[in-house]
């Protein structure tokens, strides 16, 4: 007989039993314990809160980071008949903000960006409802976004204590053991939990295809992409690149249908990229890593990165963008020598210069001694500093640890200014290290010259689960078994994995489920 547990999942979800590692994460929460855990990607991470959220007395929270993704999730869970979701966002007018603010109460969940608690009114109203749990989803992004980038994230564990120090589960699916121990700090829960699945995704097959330069790569690229496979993605490091690359595999395959996605885009464009993909009414998408975090589409077949990511948590999370559906899928990597400048231009463009430092405290300590005490992040102050948005996050970030700036005020009279801006100085010189010794390991394992799978995962956890076909370029890939019985008969089987690469590629994918 099903458990309770069992039960209430077939009640709400449909489903009669959990994935590997769902239930032991749910059951822990129900404890009431914080928790702590990685599932691989696909591998149904949002029903480890969503379940619980029907279950727990009080308001469950869903700190995210896309807007698209809360958007897809609510409207995923809409039609489950899963009543009791809403996000607010920037697409969410007052009224409807506001109508939402006053049925809290009513609602299982609730999905947010990490800055909206930050702001007042959304913390007043959420104060004064019971809240059960507050998930942190997709977690690697507090220690990948929170220290530059997205620095609010940095502020989870001041945000969970204003609402009276609830549950908390952070759920990820990659994390080193140093990313989760900084997690698990920054959110000042050092009891936590941990429940710490295998990362590595078996039915991915791994490809580095090292090449002289662009021009080669989408020679090989295109020639890859003659026949259609479905649903394919191709990552960049450039949005320029992004669109001209894009651009011309629209002239190449007029049949298909292609888009490009970028931070630099409208939000609503960005969306409805998203939405047409997920719809089937586009064939590929060529993205910088904006897109794709968190998306439940299943049928990916062909993730390819046109640039390498800077480090290979992020390289994972990209390529377990394919096959969700436990299906056979391809990761191709396409490596040039110059893509390392570009990698070391976008870590240093994060990051202020030392000299960047010394100028924003002289300039803060100019405008309050002019009587200029107010200030923020918007794109004045960008200009103001002389700093990218990036750049000025950081250091605005910075300037409140260190007491500079407190609730949008300068405060700089009241500071140890010269010993502040010291540490700050020292913590860029840190950061950058740190994001270099992370380009260093994705380096290595470009140039690995035994199994890519075992020292892909050796960087995560112990031991990674080996596909007896179909494991990596350097082992082999031996893809026979996407062709029927029939057809292997009659044809000479290829040798080299370039050879069966090019024959799945050109013949299709045939359905292939993992035992």
């Amino acid at each position: 007989m099903d458990s309770p547990l069992e039960q209430s999942l077939e009640q709400y979800f449909g489903y009669k039993v959990f994935k590997r590692g769902q239930k032991d994460i749910i059951e822990s929460v129900l404890a009431g314990r914080d928790v702590f855990g990685i599932l691989p990607t696909g591998t149904g991470k949002s029903l480890c809160y969503q379940l619980p959220a029907k279950l727990l007395d009080g308001l469950t929270i869903v700190v995210t980071p896309l807007v698209s993704l809360m958007m897809d999730q609510v409207k995923q869970l809409q039609a489950m008949h899963y009543k009791g979701a809403a996000a607010i966002n920037s697409f969410v007018d007052r009224e409807e903000r506001n109508r939402i603010y006053g049925q809290l109460k009513r609602l299982d969940l609730l999905y947010v960006s990490p800055e909206l608690l930050q702001q007042p009114q959304a913390m007043q109203y959420l104060s004064n409802v019971k809240i059960a749990l507050l998930v942190i989803d997709e977690a690697h992004c507090i220690s990948q976004w929170g220290h530059e980038f997205r620095t609010d994230y940095m502020k989870l564990g001041e945000v969970a204590r204003n609402l009276g120090n609830p549950q908390i589960l952070a759920l990820s699916a990659t994390a080193t053991d140093a990313a989760v121990e900084e997690t698990i700090q920054i959110l000042d829960r050092p009891n936590m939990e941990r429940h710490i699945h295998p990362m590595d995704r078996e039915n991915i097959a791994l490809a580095v295809e090292h090449v002289k330069n662009d021009e080669e790569k989408f020679s090989i690229m295109s020639d890859w992409l003659k026949e259609n496979l479905g649903p394919t993605i191709i990552y960049f490091s450039s949005r320029s690149a992004c669109e001209d690359v894009a651009q011309r595999l629209i002239g190449c395959f007029p049949n298909q249908s292609i888009a490009f996605y970028h931070g630099g885009m409208e939000q609503t464009d960005r969306i409805l990229v998203q939405q047409q993909f997920m719809n089937k009414q586009l064939d590929l998408i060529c993205c910088t890593s904006a897109f794709g975090m968190g998306i439940n589409k299943s049928d990916v077949r062909l993730v390819m990165h046109y640039h390498f990511p800077s480090d290979i948590e992020s390289f994972i999370q990209e390529i377990g963008r394919a096959g969700r559906d436990g299906m056979q899928s391809l990761s191709v990597l396409l490596y040039s020598d110059q893509d390392i400048h570009l990698q070391l231009r976008l870590i240093e463009s994060e990051l202020p210069e030392q000299s960047m430092v010394f100028h924003a405290v002289r300039l803060l300590e100019s405008l309050e001694r002019s009587g200029r005490d107010e200030i923020g992040t918007g794109p004045e102050y960008w200009n103001l500093f002389q700093t990218t948005e990036t750049q000025w996050r950081f250091l605005y970030y910075q300037f409140e640890k260190h007491g500079m700036i407190k609730d949008n005020r300068i405060m700089i009279k009241k500071a140890h200014v010269k010993e502040a801006a010291t540490k700050i100085a020292e913590h860029v010189s840190s950061r950058l290290q740190f994001k270099k010794a992370k380009l260093g390991s994705m380096l290595d394992w470009l140039n690995e010259e035994k199994c890519l799978r075992v020292a892909l995962y050796d960087y995560l956890q112990p031991t990674c689960t080996i596909p007896e076909i179909n494991c990596c370029s350097h082992c082999g890939l031996d893809l026979d078994m996407f062709r029927h019985p029939e057809e292997t008969a009659r044809e000479t089987v290829p040798h080299s994995w370039k050879e069966h690469l090019r024959y799945v590629l050109f013949n299709g994918f045939q359905e292939y489920k993992q035992p």
